[in-house]
């Protein structure tokens, strides 16, 4: 399954069925699962450490050393799940010492082409980065969301779960659970409420998470006020919750 004219390292470690494609480099401390397929023109470096059943397609870096110049060589680590795929051209940069030492990337994430992700981000499950789409370092990325393209994500920024975002969307402090963002810099423009059916959300949990959006954004109350508030009202409506959980770590405030 590894191409004639592909550069695998003695040291790396490949699982079964694992395809490396034509003038594709493998490092010597990386680890690759099952079913893994590596395209053409690949690059995996560093210590990366990829699950089962990925696709990464031509022309990608991943693994390669942050682009920060406070890095100086130690041995961080990428770390990348099961079943994401990795579209042309895109960036996936190790950890550093400054920060968690890890980049992470969870499951079934759909990650398209020019993504760059850089040191230290913290990516969820069932994500879509749609094309361009770019993190700066340190930035979270919670389950469920969807960047759309040519979002910038500024440094140290947390996106929420079940997010989305407009094209061309600048994002310069977080965007909490279930909200649209758009504009540079982003700004509101209430509940992803088509996302949210599709994953399952009731007619009611929609009322009461629109409910919250006015809470925080429409009712004059100062962030902590309405946070309090939502954190009494998650005893009886538990998809409250996450919202009331991230609101209390924002560690950049929220897009207003």
């Amino acid at each position: 399954m590894i191409h004639s004219t592909a550069i695998v390292h003695p040291g790396a470690k490949l699982g079964k069925s694992v395809s490396v494609g034509a003038y594709s480099i493998v490092g010597e401390h990386v680890e690759i699962g099952d079913n893994t397929w590596i395209g053409p023109h690949v690059v995996v470096s560093g210590r990366t450490k990829i699950g089962a059943d990925n696709r990464f397609y031509q022309f990608s870096s991943i693994g390669e050393v942050p682009q920060d110049k406070k890095y100086g060589g130690e041995p961080t680590r990428l770390e990348i799940g099961d079943r994401n795929t990795i579209r042309e051209f895109c960036t996936l940069n190790l950890g550093t010492v400054q920060d968690a030492e890890v980049t992470r990337i969870g499951d079934d994430n759909w990650i398209m082409a020019y993504v760059h992700i850089a040191h230290d981000c913290q990516v969820g499950n069932q994500t879509i980065f749609a094309n361009n789409a770019q993190l700066a370092g340190h930035v979270h990325v919670d389950d469920w969301a969807i960047l759309g393209g040519y979002t910038g994500v500024h440094q140290f920024c947390r996106v929420g779960a079940h997010t989305m975002t407009a094209v061309g969307t600048v994002v310069l402090q977080d965007v909490p659970p279930y909200l649209m963002a758009a504009g540079n810099s982003a700004s509101p423009f209430g509940i992803n409420t088509e996302g949210l059916k599709r994953r399952g959300f009731s007619a009611e949990a929609l009322r009461t998470l629109k409910r919250a959006y006015r809470t925080i954004y429409k009712s004059g109350l100062r962030l902590e006020e309405a946070r309090e508030k939502l954190e009494e009202e998650a005893k009886d409506h538990a998809e409250l919750q996450p919202l009331v959980d991230f609101l209390a770590v924002s560690g950049r405030s929220i897009i207003r």
